[in-house]
């Protein structure tokens, strides 16, 4: 946890922007995001959530709120306050922040919630609807052009993803109750919206630096999780305390939460979406991997088989680039 936490904000303060190595950010982020499924369920204490959801996302955005403060205070300490780095900004600037603040919230609560649902298999599976969604979004909202090879690739992402999930052992692909559904499909688009608006507040003024648009982007995440925990937690928190039932694995929880939300934004801010969904997807087939070792956990034919069609999948996204983003 602490070499990634050195990695991200050494990406975030001590290269330029024009040199950030988008590898090792997305490298970053697919360690990150591998570990996060395991870590809330881990976070369970006979069943159940010990500890407020709602203080935990708090104490998520107030991290990456401190990050974003840390790394701001290096570049000042060795740059200078510049018109791009200092966190004084406009009206119209700022305005804009709320809306993915929003969405993010609901997408993050919703991501602790579905467990009631459905089991981390299941949740593997259902999370690929984002693939889609995000590409249909992308091009709506960012008028990015994809090309037929890339929306190919889309599918066979997502059933080779699909494929990895499968349990041999079931004549079922999923037992999901209808609400395990519905969040899933909500989780899908409140993700893919708030992702591919976020990257194009980011990318709308390219000279600023990512580190004042995470904070304010975080400011708001930190309020409107304050306002869930008044509505939906506030005499748990007044009576036990903000952080009653956090453990170690709910610290570490958090701070994997944090430095992949930085993570994130760097990857719109150097790169974009699909950079991020492949790399989440890939992330999903390294748990896999991970917990062969952690759990026992047997590799299927199923999985060997989604691995392959993935990495095909990746390869013609790769290579199959519009001509006019060339």
């Amino acid at each position: 946890m602490g070499s990634l936490s050195l990695v991200v904000l050494f990406c975030s303060s001590c290269i330029s922007e024009a040199t950030l190595d988008r590898s090792i950010v997305t490298l970053a982020l697919t360690l990150l995001t591998s570990s996060q499924a395991i870590l809330i369920v881990w976070s369970k204490r006979a069943g159940k959530y010990e500890y407020s959801v709602t203080t935990a996302n708090f104490s998520v955005e107030a991290l990456k709120c401190a990050f974003s403060l840390v790394a701001l205070a290096r570049i000042w300490k060795s740059q200078g306050v510049t018109e791009d780095n200092k966190l004084s900004t406009s009206f119209d600037e700022v305005s804009v922040y709320p809306i993915p603040a929003i969405l993010y919230l609901i997408k993050n609560l919703l991501q602790y919630y579905i467990f009631a649902y459905v089991d981390a298999p299941a949740y593997q599976i259902l999370k690929n609807l984002n693939i889609i969604s995000t590409g249909v979004l992308y091009r709506i909202i960012l008028k990015k052009k994809l090309s037929e090879i890339q929306w190919a690739a889309f599918i066979l992402l997502c059933a080779g993803c699909t494929t990895a999930q499968l349990n041999p052992s079931s004549d079922h692909v999923l037992q999901t109750p209808l609400q395990g559904w519905v969040m899933a499909i909500v989780m899908a688009l409140l993700s893919g919206f708030a992702g591919v608006y976020t990257e194009a507040i980011i990318k709308k003024r390219p000279s600023r630096n990512i580190n004042v648009q995470n904070f304010w982007l975080y400011i708001f995440g930190m309020v409107f999780n304050l306002i869930a925990i008044c509505i939906q937690d506030y005499d748990e928190v007044m009576n036990k305390g903000f952080f009653h039932g956090y453990s170690f694995i709910t610290v570490c929880m958090i701070f994997n939460h944090a430095l992949s939300g930085i993570a994130v934004s760097m990857v719109m801010k150097y790169a974009n979406n699909i950079v991020k969904v492949y790399s989440t997807s890939v992330a999903m087939l390294l748990t896999a991997v991970v917990s062969v070792f952690l759990f026992g956990f047997h590799l299927s034919l199923a999985f060997f088989l989604g691995s392959t069609v993935v990495s095909i999948s990746i390869y013609l996204h790769s290579i199959g680039k519009p001509q006019a983003q060339k």
